[in-house]
């Protein structure tokens, strides 16, 4: 993507926050970025387990029932963001970036893209080959899925939302879920792949590293004690 080297990348790492206090952060961010109070700014964090359906999510995709859930401590959250399905949880790295795309990336399919590129740059520097799959978004290692996305863009060509990368995630969890709506198709993690423990903030950096090496950012600044 054209390169931002203009502007800054604040980086907020948040740790384990609840889905709807970090959908609540978002939205409030995204306000703040508008009005051009902020710069462009990307959260890192954890989720408690919760399964999320954004606006294309079909309800028949969760497999287990409200008591289910409740014995395995899973909320389930409407999540505002395009996509079907998905689940996040402890070990697994989430990534909200809060970006203003005006005014040269107003392009929804190069945006996805884009963080695809991102996700696959995170697993290279694992030394593990990320790819894409043509008929769904997101990344994939040998057919089974390694990193999620699902956003939105809000007036304004502000994003928010973003992509979720498994490190050390408990996959069993994953089988409450037809995963994005993708039958048949298994998901993987970081140490599952490389057979030792990789941990969401052993990613966090590379995450940032590709971040800044897909949109050309020409800073980064820690803005987590600003939170």
């Amino acid at each position: 993507m054209t390169p931002r080297r203009n502007r800054t990348l604040a980086v907020r790492h948040l740790g384990l926050t609840g889905y709807r206090a970090a959908l609540e952060r978002q939205a409030a961010l995204v306000e703040r970025r508008r009005s051009g109070e902020i710069p462009d700014t990307l959260l890192l964090l954890e989720h408690p387990h919760v399964i999320t359906l954004g606006s294309s999510g079909d309800r028949g995709h969760l497999l287990l029932s409200p008591a289910e859930l409740a014995a395995r401590g899973i909320e389930v959250h409407e999540a505002g963001r395009g996509g079907d399905i998905t689940y996040h949880g402890p070990g697994q790295l989430v990534g909200y970036p809060i970006l203003d795309l005006k005014p040269d990336h107003r392009d929804l399919h190069a945006y996805l893209r884009g963080l695809e590129a991102v996700l696959i740059g995170v697993l290279r520097a694992f030394g593990v080959e990320g790819e894409r799959d043509e008929s769904a978004t997101g990344v994939w290692v040998r057919g089974a899925k390694v990193g999620a996305i699902g956003i939105r863009v809000s007036s304004g060509w502000i994003t928010s939302h973003g992509f979720a990368v498994n490190a050390n995630t408990d996959l069993s969890y994953f089988d409450a879920i037809v995963p994005c709506g993708l039958h048949g198709r298994p998901v993987t993690s970081l140490t599952r792949l490389l057979r030792r423990e990789i941990t969401p903030a052993a990613v966090a950096p590379a995450v940032v590293a590709a971040m800044v090496a897909e949109f050309g950012y020409g800073s980064v600044r820690d803005w987590s004690a600003k939170c």
